[in-house]
């Protein structure tokens, strides 16, 4: 900046621009810090003011604890376990699942979705029979996949897979379909070989989109876990919610559904954030 200013000292209007240049910029990142900002405050007060509502009705005793237990107790019962180790062994075990059935559902759904959105054939081999089975209920694979895998892992691992495999593989075919045909027509003008109008036009646009997929399809492997773990499980969160249900220890399985969310939350901001560091290029303006 130094080096530009006085290389321009003959002209006060340049000189001038660019020493106000780095205030100007600060200006601009302002609002979009405090923005961020007061987006977080107000997500924060929206959970305290769940968090009092709650205190009240169960302090006022609108509601008998075996329905809703007080937050206090929650929160004793989520250390107890936590202190008798039961929390972390659940919690390992249900992150183990999730790791691995969201990496088996992005190994094929990633590159089978960018398949479906350049090739027509593809497209009109796939898509249907993926429509047809996204549409069933993931519950009543449970049966099946007890028949056919047993109660191991593979089973878990399966009932998540097909909960975000089927959904997943369609929004990436959707957002290697919404690259702009006239980019890929200026790779064609220039000759560029079809290989790398792939790895230098069309991936690197749809790389946002197909994380967005990500990012939303591991949320829907969190829920699915639940429905893996609460049937021929022996560990995990979602059986530690069966089991207290069992015993009508309404804190337990209250404690473990927060858990969860707050976990799926964790989870989602990550996925946003690491969006934001490597495809800031596709950010524009947004805050």
């Amino acid at each position: 900046m130094n080096w530009f200013a006085r290389s321009n000292a003959a002209s006060p209007l340049i000189a001038g621009a660019a020493r106000h240049a780095k205030p100007s910029r600060r200006r601009r990142q302002s609002p979009r810090h405090m923005g961020r900002m007061r987006y977080a405050a107000i997500g924060a007060c929206a959970f305290v003011a769940i968090g009092c509502v709650w205190w009240v009705i169960s302090g006022a005793g609108l509601v008998k604890p075996l329905f809703l237990p007080s937050p206090d107790r929650v929160v004793q019962r989520l250390v107890q376990l936590a202190a008798d180790g039961d929390l972390m062994q659940d919690l390992s075990i249900s992150a183990l699942r999730i790791f691995v059935a969201f990496a088996m559902s992005c190994v094929l759904a990633i590159p089978l979705g960018i398949l479906m959105g350049t090739s027509r054939f593809a497209e009109a081999v796939i898509e249907p029979v993926t429509n047809f089975i996204r549409y069933m209920p993931v519950v009543a694979f449970i049966p099946l996949t007890i028949l056919w895998t047993g109660t191991g892992e593979f089973q878990k691992y399966l009932i998540i897979w097909i909960g975000t495999f089927f959904q997943q593989i369609l929004m990436v075919q959707d957002s290697v379909k919404r690259v702009p045909g006239d980019l890929i027509d200026v790779g064609r003008t220039l000759e560029m070989p079809g290989r790398d109008i792939m790895l230098r036009i069309v991936l690197p646009c749809a790389a946002p989109g197909i994380w967005d997929s990500m990012r939303i399809s591991i949320g829907w492997a969190w829920s699915w876990l639940v429905l893996a773990e609460l049937v021929a499980a022996t560990s995990g969160l979602g059986y530690r919610i069966t089991v207290a249900q069992r015993y009508f220890q309404t804190d337990t399985i209250i404690a473990y559904v927060l858990l969860l969310g707050l976990l799926g939350l964790v989870t989602d901001q990550i996925m946003k954030i690491l969006s934001l560091r490597m495809f800031g290029y596709a950010q524009g303006g947004r805050r």
